[in-house]
């Protein structure tokens, strides 16, 4: 017996913003099956960074986040630009949100961010870092800091580092020896 692949049969597409797009898709997942509408947010690809300084802390930044309505602990991350190679976008974004240089670079993984809802891949680097470029200045709104393994350890667990897509980054990170919590 062959099975029917699940059929898309109209999707629409409404831009929100130049980051956000949302897409509404009729699906019917088997021939006995009614048509039913599933929603998706389509952005661009993500790329996370786990930044390791010359002093083996882990570079981490702070800032609000209206979605959640509250102040968020991440990982170095941003959106990669239209054209971009991702680990240009990684480079870019650690230098431009901490004022630290990419010495070296690797990417450790690269995946749905989430398949339920959003149409995009993150990608996540490990990066050593130089020193801090003298005289930087954080962006409005976003706070710098810089901790040990162990520090970052009892962050996750009180859940004060939080966000989903970095704690994957670091499980990547992990089970690849990378770094041990």
């Amino acid at each position: 017996m062959v099975r029917e692949v699940p059929k898309i049969l109209k999707a629409e597409r409404t831009m929100v913003s130049p980051w956000l797009e949302v897409i509404a898709r009729d699906v019917r997942l088997s021939a006995e099956s009614s048509v039913e509408t599933y929603y998706a947010i389509a952005q661009p690809d993500y790329v996370a960074v786990l930044a390791i300084t010359p002093d083996s802390r882990v570079l981490l930044v702070r800032q609000y986040r209206p979605a959640i309505e509250r102040f968020s602990l991440e990982l170095p991350a941003g959106m990669v630009d239209p054209n971009e190679d991702p680990l240009e976008t990684a480079k870019r974004e650690l230098l431009e949100e901490t004022g630290y240089p990419t010495m070296s670079i690797e990417l450790i993984g690269k995946g749905a961010t989430c398949s339920s809802r959003i149409s995009n891949t993150t990608l996540s680097f490990v990066v050593r870092t130089g020193d801090r470029a003298p005289g930087f200045v954080e962006e409005p709104g976003v706070q710098v800091s810089s901790v040990s393994t162990d520090e970052l350890h009892s962050l996750v667990l009180s859940g004060e580092f939080g966000e989903q897509t970095h704690l994957g980054v670091l499980a990547q990170a992990s089970a690849r020896g990378l770094l041990i919590l």
